[in-house]
C-alpha cells in the first residue's frame, strides 16, 4: 500500500526522504507519480490542490502536515474518510514560548523602550505593572491554548480562556458561547487568539471586538496577539483601531494573505510585531515521525488520535 504525498508550496523532496527514511517498507508517491490509485491507503497534505484526493478507492485517511486542517477541509471534493491534525509537544511548546514573549514584549512596554534607546533617551518615570495586573484572555482553549494559559499563570499573569461550548477546567477561569465571549474581553487587557479558521471563527477579529476589550485597565489599553488563523483577523480593522487608539499594540504571526504583501501598512506601524507564520513551526523529522507511527498503530487496530470533527472544522 502506498501513501500519497500531496503538498503545494513546499518542495516534496525532503518530505519524500523523510517518509522514506522513517518508513522504508511504504511506497511514497506524488501526484505526479504514475501510480495505481488503488494502491493508495493514507494522504498527507499541505494545501492539495482541489479534487486531488478524489478517485482513491481504498483511501483510509488523510494527515494534514500542520496543526491547522482549514487548508485540508477547504476542498469541495474531499473524501469521506478521517482527517488527522497534527498535535505535537515541540509545536506546543514552540507556540507557548511565541505567546509569552509577545506577552511580555507588551506588558513591559518593549516598543516605548526600542524607540527611546533609539533617541537616546533615559526615562524611569513610567511604572510598571506587575503581572498579577494584567488580564490575559485567550480566545482557544485546546492544546496550544491550555499550554499557554499555564505558562501565563506560572509568571502570575490574570488568564482566562474562551471557547465555543462549554469546558470544565477547575484550574483556570474559562467562559464559553456568545454571552461568553463578551464577558471574556470586558476583563481582558491582553487578548490572545488561538482559533481555528471555521466559519464561526473567520473575520472574528474585527472593530466590534475591539471596542468591546477591557479600557480599564494597567496597560493603557488592550493588545492583540494572533498566532490562529490569519483569516480569523480583519487587517483593515485592526489598522483603524491602532490608529484610533482603540487598540494600543499588536502582535501577529498569521495574515489574511500570506507572504504578507509588502504593500501592507502592518510592516512598518510603529506598534505592531511580525512574524513570518513562524511561531510554532515543528521539526519536520518530527512530524513525518509522527504521521508513520499513527499509520503503523492504526494498522495495528488502534484508533486514530487527533482526528478533526469536520462539522466543527477542528
Amino acid at each position: 500500500m502506498s501513501v500519497l504525498l500531496a503538498v503545494t508550496e513546499w518542495d516534496p523532496a525532503p518530505w519524500l526522504a523523510r517518509f522514506a527514511a522513517l518508513a522504508p517498507d511504504r511506497t511514497v508517491v506524488t501526484p505526479e507519480t504514475s501510480a495505481d490509485p488503488a494502491s493508495i491507503h493514507y494522504a498527507v497534505s499541505w494545501r492539495h490542490r482541489p479534487g486531488g484526493l478524489a478517485g482513491l478507492p481504498n483511501l483510509k485517511a488523510i494527515f494534514s502536515l500542520g496543526a491547522g486542517v482549514d487548508h485540508v477541509l477547504a476542498d469541495p471534493r474531499l473524501p469521506d474518510v478521517p482527517v488527522v491534525r497534527v498535535v505535537d509537544p515541540e509545536l506546543t511548546a514552540r507556540m507557548s514560548e511565541w505567546v509569552v514573549m509577545q506577552v511580555l514584549l507588551h506588558h513591559r512596554q518593549f516598543r516605548r523602550y526600542d524607540r527611546q534607546q533609539a533617541q537616546k533617551i533615559w526615562a524611569e518615570d513610567e511604572a510598571q505593572p506587575v503581572a498579577a495586573e494584567v488580564r490575559v484572555g485567550i480566545l482557544g482553549l485546546g492544546e496550544l491554548g491550555l499550554d499557554a494559559a499555564r505558562k501565563l499563570r506560572i509568571l502570575g499573569f490574570d488568564v482566562a480562556g474562551w471557547t465555543r461550548s462549554r469546558k470544565f477546567l477547575p484550574d483556570l477561569a474559562s467562559f464559553h458561547g456568545p454571552a461568553g465571549l463578551d464577558a471574556l474581553l470586558a476583563r481582558t487587557d491582553i487578548l490572545v487568539c488561538l482559533l481555528p479558521l471555521t466559519p464561526d471563527t473567520r473575520g472574528l477579529l474585527n472593530g466590534s471586538l475591539f471596542a468591546r476589550l477591557a479600557h480599564d485597565g494597567r496597560l493603557g489599553g488592550p493588545f492583540l496577539i494572533n498566532a490562529g488563523r490569519g483569516g480569523s483577523q480583519v487587517e483593515a480593522d485592526i489598522l483603524a483601531a491602532l490608529d484610533a487608539g482603540v487598540l494600543k499594540g499588536a502582535s501577529l504571526d498569521v495574515f489574511e494573505t500570506e507572504p504578507l504583501p509588502a504593500s501592507s501598512p502592518l510592516w512598518t506601524h510603529p506598534n505592531v510585531y511580525l512574524s513570518p507564520h513562524n511561531s510554532a513551526i515543528s521539526s519536520p523529522e518530527a512530524i513525518a515521525r509522527y504521521i508513520v507511527e499513527q499509520i503503523v498503530a492504526f494498522e495495528r487496530g488502534e484508533p486514530l488520535r487527533n482526528v478533526v470533527d469536520r462539522a466543527r472544522g477542528y
